[in-house]
């Protein structure tokens, strides 16, 4: 019961911010969302004995995401992203000298505090651009399509599971619960598409809910893989019966750029 209410407040919130949040708020929610995932980061970092800057690797993944915002440029008076860029690097490179504290671990170290730049800031940051540019409902059918595959993956996989995906990374995961979330993804994309992007041709839409599902449950492993090295079952207690913020978005995490890539160059 717990797991049912905590999840229909959580879509309740997703849909409130995403489809009636003015673009100043929204980028805020989308800059809190990643300091809690940055922290939850930081906790699995430690759990496999790799203590970062939380602080400092936290403001770099924020700069980056706001890198991407239009808002946050003209709030900047027009600072130029490579002027956010070489911000980043300045403070990852701080970030891991103040986190190192002796041993063989340096490259470790610098690589951990570097990562959540890429992992976190960057597809925070592409599902702000794409709000501001292709609008609720270009965001919303990301989110969409994620939400029906995971919901299809569970259910195919629990009625006719028979062979693991991924072992030894996620023994739950099966072949036949991905075929019936790319079915779905695929279908889901392609027909709300039709409403939200009607300039995209129908096939691919498809296409694209495809690589979105793909996508998806590899971001999903990913972040399985990241808790299993920790020896952890969530990322956070921080959501009941959920786990994390990381729990949440993980398939969202590896989706979010490449589906911006799409509808950006494509």
């Amino acid at each position: 019961m717990t797991r049912i209410f905590s999840g229909a407040v959580l879509l309740a919130l997703a849909i409130a911010v995403v489809w009636f949040a003015p673009a100043l708020l929204f980028l805020l929610a989308a800059e809190l969302l990643l300091v809690l995932a940055c922290r939850e980061f930081a906790a699995l970092a430690a759990a496999s004995h790799l203590a970062i800057s939380t602080v400092l690797t936290t403001a770099a993944a924020a700069l980056m995401a706001l890198s991407f915002s239009t808002v946050a440029v003209d709030w900047t008076s027009g600072v130029p992203i490579d002027t956010f860029l070489m911000t980043v690097f300045v403070t990852l490179a701080v970030a891991s000298l103040l986190s190192w504290r002796g041993g063989g671990d340096a490259v470790a170290t610098a690589s951990a505090s570097a990562f959540p730049v890429l992992y976190l800031g960057l597809p925070v940051g592409a599902m702000i651009a794409i709000r501001e540019t292709r609008g609720a409902e270009g965001l919303f059918l990301l989110m969409l399509t994620v939400f029906a595959s995971d919901t299809a993956q569970y259910y195919t996989g629990r009625a006719f599971g028979r062979r693991p995906l991924a072992p030894v990374v996620s023994p739950k995961k099966t072949i036949e619960g991905a075929v019936g979330g790319f079915v779905v993804g695929a279908i889901v994309h392609a027909a709300v598409g039709a409403w939200w992007m009607p300039a995209m041709p129908v096939a691919l839409r498809a296409l694209t809910g495809v690589l979105i599902v793909a996508l998806g449950i590899a971001g999903d492993l990913f972040e399985s893989m990241l808790k299993r090295s920790a020896g952890v079952k969530d990322s956070s207690a921080l959501i009941p019966g959920h786990g994390g913020v990381l729990d949440r978005i993980d398939a969202l995490l590896f989706a979010a750029p490449v589906y911006y890539v799409v509808l950006h160059y494509v």
